[in-house]
């Protein structure tokens, strides 16, 4: 990251070479410069400066971002349910994705902040790097409007959201596998356990859900809870070769 000394002497930007650096990691060609600069402008760096922070570029960054990821979700998703959807997007938008796309852009070389050792330690600085993503959208917004803001996001956020909607299965099976049965059957799967065995400090649970008492998929875990995730993730399988087979007839 720079620090203040790197900024031009009594300017609102940073040195141009530094801003055509950064244009070039992100792929985008800025008309007006200054709101790249200002996308990148720690609030800690403005007092001394007089510039722009980004606080404000965040927060229409942040709803330009989860605009963007719910529409690809909806669109390339269309079999998934409402709730999973809202799992996925949490995850795309969370800090952590946020945080990961900024890294691999090269993003955090480029954040003006005042005293760089002391803020982009921890959990600050994590957070530092995922509001300017944000600011960077919003500035891109601004700058090139809504169809350039989308190709970047979706280029620089692809395998992120892809990986979002795994993520949103692996969290919770169970919820997922109830979302489908009650949109489909309005119906609750319930769960049962088999059989458990072993000594009390090492058992095995053996579990299986059901739907009319017809079973729907089996798991064993060490713990009740977890055999009924891996029941609900073997059902959510068979459901979707099930569904795979009625495409082919």
């Amino acid at each position: 990251m720079l620090d203040r000394e790197e900024l031009t002497e009594n300017s609102t930007v940073l040195p141009l070479d530094k801003l055509q650096q950064l244009e070039q990691r992100l792929g985008v060609d800025f008309r007006r410069k200054e709101l790249l600069a200002q996308a990148i402008t720690h609030r800690s760096a403005v007092s001394s400066h007089q510039l722009q922070s980004n606080e404000r570029l965040e927060f229409l960054g942040d709803a330009i971002i989860g605009l963007i990821v719910a529409e690809w979700l909806f669109k390339h998703h269309p079999d998934v349910t409402e709730g999973t959807l809202a799992k996925a997007k949490a995850y795309a938008v969370s800090e952590q994705a946020l945080v990961e796309a900024a890294r691999r852009l090269g993003i955090e070389e480029f954040v003006v902040v005042a005293y760089p050792e002391s803020l982009l330690e921890g959990r600050g600085g994590r957070a530092i790097l995922a509001d300017a993503f944000e600011a960077i959208v919003a500035a891109l917004y601004l700058d090139r409007g809504l169809v350039a803001t989308k190709k970047f996001v979706e280029r620089a956020m692809a395998d992120i959201i892809q990986e979002a909607i795994k993520e949103s299965y692996r969290r919770d099976y169970k919820s997922t596998l109830q979302e489908l049965v009650q949109a489909q059957y309005r119906l609750t799967p319930v769960y049962r356990i088999r059989t458990e065995y072993g000594s009390d400090h090492d058992k095995t649970f053996e579990a299986e859900v059901l739907l009319h008492e017809r079973p729907l998929g089996y798991g064993v875990g060490k713990s009740k809870k977890e055999a009924e995730q891996e029941a609900a993730r073997a059902a959510l399988a068979h459901w979707s070769q099930m569904e795979r087979e009625d495409e082919n007839k």
